[in-house]
């Protein structure tokens, strides 16, 4: 892990916004005060610019480079005002002042100027360790004016604009931490709400939903989180009413087989039971014990309460009942299948599908009168079972994919009571539907519809 991936870790959410608004406040306020400074700095020395040309323009309009006009100029008053004067002429300079510092400043774009090739040249000096703007001009015949002002005034004042943009940047930074602060934690405030709720709920396994106020982003998420709750809900509601029901269904068969069991434990010491009695015991225990099977079976298979979990593939529909069908009628004796079937693909998983449809089936059969028919028929997507039989009350029939609902007359015969919900559940997993109704003949008529494509390579099953 990284430096930045463990100061992440160890730094709140709150701060880490609070940070960078501090930063990207403070970085507007350095670039906004960075090109008022540059702005202002470009300005004064503009106006320093003009100001000194139309004076130097002004003094050699007059004549003031004039050997007899500089004489008369006293060097102290210069200096008083903060201005250095020289004269170029015949390639040679002198100073009005002191000393000679600004004519050892002079170069060759001021001689240029005296002797005609420049009309003007302006520049900043170093003059004894302060910045003079010096600019030269005309002043006659092979002569030019030099005049130099001193931009100490002009320096000084953009130290104090310096200072001040320091004040004002240090202050709005730390106004925008503050403000930044204040908006994180009241702006966190509903995702610390999840935070507690989620953490209650690892504590306590209580779902209850959050309120939810306003109808923001963070609103949307407390709905979401809310949303979430109630379908763990319902799932753990779902787990437990499977275990209940599990447990019920099956202290019955245990409870016979451990009795049968210890019949034959008691006759073994006693000597006591016949054979054909002993075989009807051992038949009784192996269908028991075939029960339990098929019950802890369709127990693993509910208990996948998920998305298909093996690779989907095309599967002909078709295919899957015909080998349906075959495996019923092997089982199935003294009851005729009378099928009729288009190829159909389906993309699924291939053993939930023949395993639903085998439900379908063999719950046909169970309820077919002896010498019976079941009519399947398979076409355009959709599967129907029909059977000879009683049919579905119409006080079952809302229950009867229910897990472990058995109706009235079904308790005296063999099954889980899981068949059919198998088989809704298949199909909501391939994202179809199945039904139950009253078929023609009386009996009962099951629809199952799964979503598809025509499979125009095979040809009718009949």
């Amino acid at each position: 892990m990284t430096l930045r991936e463990q100061m992440s870790d160890r730094v709140s959410l709150a701060l880490r916004i609070t940070i960078l608004t501090t930063l990207a406040v403070a970085a507007t306020i350095a670039a906004l005060c960075l090109a008022v400074f540059l702005t202002v700095r470009s300005q004064l020395l503009a106006e320093v610019d003009d100001a000194l040309g139309q004076r130097a323009e002004a003094a050699a309009d007059n004549g003031l480079a004039a050997e007899a006009v500089l004489q008369g100029i006293s060097p102290e008053a210069l200096v008083a005002a903060d201005i250095r004067i020289a004269v170029i002429w015949d390639g040679r300079a002198r100073e009005v002042s002191m000393d000679d510092s600004l004519v050892e400043q002079l170069g060759r774009r001021e001689l240029a100027v005296s002797t005609g090739e420049a009309e003007q040249s302006l520049r900043t000096v170093d003059i004894g360790g302060v910045d003079y703007r010096m600019v030269a001009v005309p002043g006659g015949e092979d002569r030019a004016l030099v005049l130099a002002q001193s931009l100490e005034p002009t320096q000084a004042t953009l130290k104090r604009l310096g200072v001040v943009f320091w004040i004002i940047g240090f202050a709005g930074v730390l106004l925008a931490g503050v403000a930044g602060w204040a908006v994180a934690t009241t702006s966190l405030r509903p995702v610390r709400r999840l935070t507690d709720a989620a953490e209650r709920i690892a504590a306590t396994e209580q779902l209850t939903p959050i309120e939810v106020s306003g109808d923001d982003e963070l609103a949307r998420l407390t709905v979401a989180f809310n949303s979430m709750l109630e379908a763990l809900s319902a799932s753990l509601q779902r787990q437990r009413q499977l275990v209940a029901d599990a447990g019920h269904e099956l202290r019955t068969p245990l409870t016979s087989l451990r009795t049968n069991i210890e019949l034959l434990s008691q006759a073994d010491f006693q000597g006591g039971l016949s054979e054909r009695t002993r075989g009807e015991l051992l038949a009784d225990i192996r269908a028991q014990i075939g029960e339990l099977s098929t019950l802890v079976g369709d127990l693993v298979e509910l208990a996948r309460d998920e998305p298909l979990d093996r690779s989907p593939e095309p599967v002909d529909l078709a295919q899957v009942v015909d080998d349906a069908v075959q495996r019923v009628r092997r089982r199935g004796q003294g009851v005729t299948i009378d099928v009729q079937s288009t190829p159909w693909l389906v993309v699924g998983d291939a053993q939930l599908l023949e395993r639903a449809v085998l439900n379908l089936l063999d719950n046909a059969v169970k309820w077919s009168p002896p010498l019976g028919t079941v009519h399947v028929r398979l076409a355009d997507g959709v599967l129907s079972v029909a059977d000879e039989g009683p049919g579905i009350s119409n006080e079952d029939l809302p229950h009867v994919f229910e897990r472990f609902y058995r109706s009235h007359e079904a308790r005296t015969l063999p099954g889980s009571g899981l068949g059919l919900a198998i088989v809704e559940q298949t199909a909501q997993r391939h994202g179809g539907q199945v039904r139950a109704g009253r078929a023609a003949t009386g009996g009962a008529l099951f629809t199952l519809r799964l979503p598809g494509a025509p499979a125009a390579d095979r040809q009718p099953v009949r």
